[in-house]
């Protein structure tokens, strides 16, 4: 434990955070930039006497709950988070889980980008955000259960209404295989998650395909950047696909574009118009 720099670090960001943000009253004669100790103590759910021993370098070890109330209060990011949590001599424990947690940069991102269908998913492939045309061009998430929104659970067990798989996708043979890569590389980054065990053992029982990809033990492959959906209103749409990895999350950012003056340009923009008000055919 480093206690004259964390006294440093927890006085720098405490200074830096005006009352407003923290949902408290200026009020009058106000001496001191940012939160006063006590402001700061209660919104950590600790003592003030214990709070202004840490910035003085008094006080012993905070564990790892007052560690996580102090994060809470001074609204560090998950770098400050974690910086924190070496100053005070207990690094912080990895992830139990793949996060489902999307920044509120990533969800602007996605509404900024009105003619592309961008979404992001999870470590385990769960959509876990998207946007309009997403939903357009693949289905309305939001009428979905998390469970539902996985897509390498719907490649590997369906359903596949009219044998569209995946939606229809052109690479679905493909994206299995990498799917199943990258899923075994999740297994082995959070080996005590219960939600990775049970994807895993559900495919496993319910999909012959997925158990010989599995059993090949590969981790890796080389992702499609160009693929055509088959939808059920508007044809074929035939777009590039790129992939933006979020590694603090364990995330990535899905793009679908298609080609400027394309048949399939125009057909996303019909789908932008359509929206999911007559999608009733998912798959």
């Amino acid at each position: 434990m480093d206690r004259r720099e964390l006294a440093a670090f927890l006085r720098s960001r405490r200074e830096r955070i005006s009352p407003a943000e923290a949902g408290l009253p200026a009020g009058p004669r106000r001496r001191t930039p940012g939160l006063r100790r006590e402001e700061t103590a209660q919104l950590a759910f600790i003592s003030t006497e214990y709070y202004t021993r840490l910035e003085q370098a008094r006080a012993p070890r905070p564990s790892r709950e007052v560690l996580a109330g102090l994060a809470r209060a001074l609204r560090l990011s998950d770098a400050e988070r974690d910086h924190l949590h070496h100053l005070a001599g207990a690094p912080p424990a990895p992830a139990a889980g793949p996060s489902r947690e999307v920044r509120q940069s990533i969800l602007d991102l996605l509404s900024r980008l009105p003619q592309a269908a961008a979404m992001v998913i999870s470590a385990t492939y769960e959509v876990i955000a998207w946007n309009d045309l997403a939903a357009a061009l693949m289905e309305d998430f939001s009428a979905l259960p998390p469970r539902d929104r996985n897509l390498v659970r719907r490649v590997f067990l369906g359903p596949y209404p009219q044998g569209r798989r995946l939606y229809g996708v052109s690479d679905a043979g493909a994206f299995a295989r990498t799917s199943a890569r990258h899923l075994r590389a999740t297994a082995a980054r959070y080996p005590d998650d219960p939600g990775v065990a049970r994807l895993v053992s559900e495919l496993l029982a319910g999909s012959a395909e997925f158990a010989r990809l599995w059993a090949s033990h590969d981790v890796c492959d080389a992702p499609s950047l160009r693929k055509t959906f088959q939808h059920p209103l508007v044809g074929p749409v035939t777009v590039n696909c790129d992939v933006l990895d979020i590694t603090d999350r364990d995330q990535r950012v899905v793009i679908y574009t298609a080609a400027p003056g394309s048949p399939s340009e125009e057909a996303l923009r019909l789908l932008a118009v359509i929206g999911t008000q007559r999608m009733d055919v998912t798959g």
